[in-house]
């Protein structure tokens, strides 16, 4: 059975769907100066001789606006969950008391600030790539249907049809990229 315009129409806004979903992801993990458990979801330990995302293995809360609270289920492995966060890059250092591992977020810098918004629209950027590569190989789907057959005028509904998901789906990148700045640059 060979797909209908419909059916690449559908494929093409998942798609589109999947790429906003992404970037939302990416920017939960760009500090803001506030304790957010987000911030450690990416980093993994080694446990029980696997590599184990940190929320499996401990609980992971916000105390309050500044500090992060990573409790190990298992105690016997808080110097490697220790030694995973020094690694991480994150520019935090651990505070171990034997049971507890606690991150203290310090405040940002007017220049920190600056460099977190800019990359918040680094990655805006790869989600709008994103968004086009995929309008562009719908059009060249609708394309390939009128030479095929597909009437023209239809073929042109289809293409704006494209158009309006692409404006939709760039709005979305837009209005969370400004609610990401407001949080980075509220002080």
């Amino acid at each position: 059975m060979e797909k209908t315009i419909e059916n690449y129409l559908q494929e093409g806004k998942e798609h589109m769907q999947k790429a906003v979903d992404h970037f939302a992801n990416e920017l939960v993990s760009i500090r803001t100066g506030k304790a957010n458990p987000a911030i450690v979801a990416g980093i993994h330990v080694e446990s029980y001789g696997a590599l184990t995302a940190l929320q499996h293995v401990a609980n992971v809360t916000a105390v309050d606006s500044k500090t992060i609270s990573i409790q190990p289920w298992d105690r016997s492995i808080i110097k490697v969950i220790e030694k995973a966060l020094l690694a991480s890059n994150l520019g935090i250092t651990p505070m171990n008391d034997g049971e507890t591992i606690r991150l203290t977020i310090p405040p940002l810098t007017e220049e920190r600030r600056k460099i977190l918004v800019k990359q918040a629209f680094a990655l805006g950027e790869d989600a709008r790539v994103s968004l086009r590569s995929t309008r562009h190989k719908l059009m060249d789907q609708i394309k390939k249907q009128v030479d095929n057959g597909y009437p023209e005028d239809m073929g042109k509904k289809k293409e704006k049809e494209v158009e309006k998901m692409i404006d939709d789906f760039s709005h979305k990148i837009d209005e969370l990229l400004k609610a990401k700045e407001k949080d980075i640059l509220t002080v």
